[in-house]
């Protein structure tokens, strides 16, 4: 449900602004809103699930998710539905940090395997929901892309209340206060930073620079003053050693410059497609199904050898595959092999790549603190979007000011080529491990 909806929403953007009267900018507001949500509220359902249990804030999450979805469907205007988005979102963020924390809290031994096929359901999701939106939108109308979340969220409530176990009793965990000073400043921090990339995002350097600039500073100001702040209180919102400790800040690490940083490289193909080959958008859309399925089939490959592999093998792995895939989408094609072979070839790469390392990514912190799984759940998702966010919004700001799009978009898959191979040594840093933790 999360996946999809991560890319169902784009492919109606058009059919929002004419159903609602509305400007494309603010339609696209709705995308904005829904990525400043889900980022800022991360860090919070990963505390929340620790502090009340697992099993409570997944179903409260399903619960404000599937109403908030069910009011985005009713929404009469455009402001109401940028702020049920918002909420939408905030659902949205408890789903990956308490789903993860439930796996490692009962399924024991067998959790290694099962975290990773958990985390092999999302190319899944990425997948179906263009076509959904699609099919929404041609044969009925923009508002289905959010009632198809209520039946779903429906059936969720009911087979967690029958399947989901109660969350353990321990003690210690709801005595603790909520460090709202550090929520604060991590807040601030994060929304600051999201308008910084937003503001250069909208593609208007000369503009809005100085504006993002402003936010940039502010945000920095604000997240070293949490850092400070965790560093200093018994008991702080986020631990500091999982933020930056031993094995903790390479993990970290990984999961924004391997994963993030292509996922937000893989979002600029259709794009590239378009631009350099004059593709439709169905034939680019299809591209990332292509890179969805290896990105599934691999990564379900991974989880059996993971056991055998190790961490690093697959880390080492799969950067060498999705480098490959980067430097031939931005090659012309060769041997008379048609630029949608050959762009869909490249993707798959990636995708590849993509599936190898992310067993490994998902397993590597959780085994250093199974206790707290769902902040380091949260913290890997967090990582991937600040990943993700950052790239989209450096390309676009660099291709405003561009007057050949196809040629700067080769340019900067080459560019993340690079950046991944010298992001590759990190992997000595991650912890190994071989079999069960």
């Amino acid at each position: 449900m999360m996946s999809i909806d991560s890319t169902i929403v784009a492919t109606a953007l058009g059919a929002i602004q004419q159903g609602l009267h509305t400007s494309i900018n603010l339609a696209g507001w709705t995308l904005t809103a829904y990525s400043f949500g889900f980022v800022l509220m991360l860090p919070v359902s990963g505390k929340l699930a620790e502090r009340f249990g697992r099993r409570q804030v997944f179903l409260a999450s399903v619960i404000i998710f599937s109403m908030a979805s069910l009011g985005c469907a009713l929404a009469d205007n455009i402001y109401t539905l940028i702020l049920l988005r918002a909420i939408q979102a905030a659902g949205g963020a408890g789903f990956t940090p308490t789903a993860t924390g439930i796996i490692v809290e009962h399924f024991g031994a067998a959790r290694d395997r099962y975290v990773s096929l958990f985390g092999s359901v999302f190319p899944i999701g990425a997948m179906i929901g263009p076509v959904f939106g699609g099919y929404f939108i041609d044969y009925w109308s923009w508002r289905g892309i959010f009632y198809v979340n209520v039946p779903i969220g429906l059936l969720i409530i009911i087979f967690a209340l029958r399947f989901v176990p109660h969350d353990a009793v321990r003690t210690g965990h709801r005595t603790n206060s909520m460090d709202f000073a550090g929520l604060a400043l991590l807040g601030c921090g994060l929304f600051a930073g999201m308008l910084a990339v937003s503001t250069l995002s909208e593609g208007r350097l000369s503009e809005d620079l100085w504006l993002a600039l402003a936010l940039m500073f502010f945000a920095a100001v604000m997240v070293a003053a949490f850092f400070r702040h965790i560093r200093r209180v018994e008991t702080p919102f986020i631990a500091p050693q999982l933020i930056y400790g031993r094995y903790f800040g390479a993990v970290n690490l990984v999961n924004m410059s391997y994963s993030g940083v292509v996922i937000g490289g893989l979002a600029l193909v259709p794009l590239y497609a378009i631009s350099r080959y004059g593709m439709s958008v169905l034939q680019s859309g299809t591209l990332l199904t292509a890179q969805g399925l290896a990105t599934l089939i691999c990564s379900l490959l991974a989880v059996a050898m993971l056991r055998r592999s190790g961490y690093r093998l697959p880390l080492y792995l799969g950067s060498a595959i999705t480098v490959i895939g980067l430097v031939l989408l931005a090659l012309p094609p060769v041997l008379s092999i048609s630029p949608y072979v050959w762009l869909a070839l490249a993707a798959v790469f990636v995708g590849a790549g993509n599936g190898i390392i992310n067993p490994a990514t998902r397993n590597a912190g959780l085994q250093l603190a199974p206790e707290s799984s769902s902040m380091l759940a949260a913290l890997r998702t967090l990582s991937l979007q600040i990943g993700s966010i950052a790239t989209i919004s450096i390309a676009t700001a660099i291709l405003s000011g561009s007057s050949d799009t196809s040629r700067t978009l080769a340019g900067i898959f080459v560019f993340l080529a690079v950046l991944r191979l010298l992001a590759m040594p990190l992997a000595r840093w991650v912890p190994e491990q071989r079999g069960a933790w």
